[in-house]
């Protein structure tokens, strides 16, 4: 029987059976050092989906810079069935300057579907989209919270997408979280195209989350195997399943001034608990910030100065358990249990 054919991207042909990293061009720094958009091939010899896992849409969200990273060094991607392509850094113009946008102030991620003769993000994004987006089953976009600010470990998926949220289930990071596709964004663009895409969301901006990490490369290793791209061992499910939530709000500061937090990314509060309070530099009565509703911490701020109206905490409000575990347990075992056995990720 003939083999498997090669994967064309840009100008480079993949043979089956092969790996390669290669740069689609996308412009020239003004001393005129080239830019490229560098994208790992691994292409199956035997016929499977085509995925991508992508990371450095906003160039300060490096923590998906090291899942990718940790990802190509799994033996197990040696057996892939079909193609993944893996691409570590999207905007790499604000990975170098430790941004998150693009020399022309640009968010990548509001600049989708893009165009060949538009912006520098314009063009970034009509490149990414279709030499590599559209040419995909699903995908796996990974980010963080902006600097000075933290997520918990969370999947975002569009509402009502039933084969999203059974992705999202396998990947099994502690909350999934339905979150309604923004225009001009990356998520939103793969869904016109029927591209499935979970979105990631772990950690802090310009830092790196261990734990985190080793949900996210678990989580990427899971949807693959579930999706018949890898066989052999891949980690075994979380040992507590996720939360799903209903929806999801920021509590900000009544003030200005110095903040204490009394919470944590993961915990669960009831209606009225008091999460942070707001002081003056020159003393007198602190602020208070309590919870609207009972719900479990899925992101903070961690700058202890804030002026009035700045988010503090993300506080989402749990619908229901997918798999029938109790929000307080979840609270639980996020602050005094690992979510993996150390032996069960390379």
């Amino acid at each position: 029987m003939p083999g498997r054919a090669p994967f064309r991207i840009g100008d480079h042909t993949i043979p089956a059976g092969q790996r390669a990293t290669i740069g689609l061009p996308v412009s020239m720094l003004p001393d005129h050092t080239p830019v490229s958009l560098r994208v790992h091939v691994i292409h199956g010899r035997r016929e499977g989906p085509v995925s991508f896992v992508s990371a450095a849409v906003h160039g300060d969200e490096v923590i998906g810079v090291e899942i990718a990273r940790r990802l190509l060094d799994q033996k197990a991607l040696d057996g892939v069935r079909g193609t993944l392509l893996v691409v570590p850094i999207v905007n790499t113009f604000g990975f170098l300057h430790h941004s998150r946008y693009l020399p022309d102030r640009r968010d990548l991620n509001r600049s989708f579907p893009g165009s060949e003769t538009g912006s520098l993000a314009s063009r970034l994004a009509h490149l990414f989209l279709h030499e590599v987006v559209a040419r995909c089953d699903f995908g796996i976009d990974l980010h963080s919270a902006a600097i000075n600010r933290t997520n918990l470990p969370q999947v975002r998926v569009s509402p009502d997408n039933l084969g999203l949220m059974e992705l999202a289930r396998v990947f099994g990071a502690p909350v999934i979280l339905p979150s309604k596709e923004r225009d001009g964004s990356l998520r939103a663009e793969a869904a016109d195209r029927g591209v499935e895409t979970l979105l990631y969301e772990a950690g802090e901006g310009l830092r790196i989350d261990e734990s985190a990490v080793r949900i996210g490369l678990a989580g990427i290793l899971r949807v693959l195997r579930h999706r018949g791209m890898l066989g052999g061992r891949v980690p075994t499910g979380p040992k507590r399943p996720p939360l799903l939530a209903r929806s999801s709000t920021w509590l900000r500061a009544p003030g200005g001034g110095m903040l204490r937090t009394l919470r944590r990314d993961g915990q669960v509060v009831a209606k009225g608990d008091l999460m942070a309070l707001v002081a003056s530099p020159f003393g007198g009565e602190d602020l208070e910030i309590r919870a609207p509703n009972a719900g479990i911490i899925v992101g903070q701020a961690v700058m202890p100065v804030v002026n009035e109206g700045d988010a503090v905490f993300h506080l989402a409000e749990i619908e229901r358990q997918v798999e029938g575990i109790v929000a307080e347990d979840v609270a639980l075992h996020l602050s005094r249990d690992p979510l993996f056995d150390e032996d069960e990720i390379i």
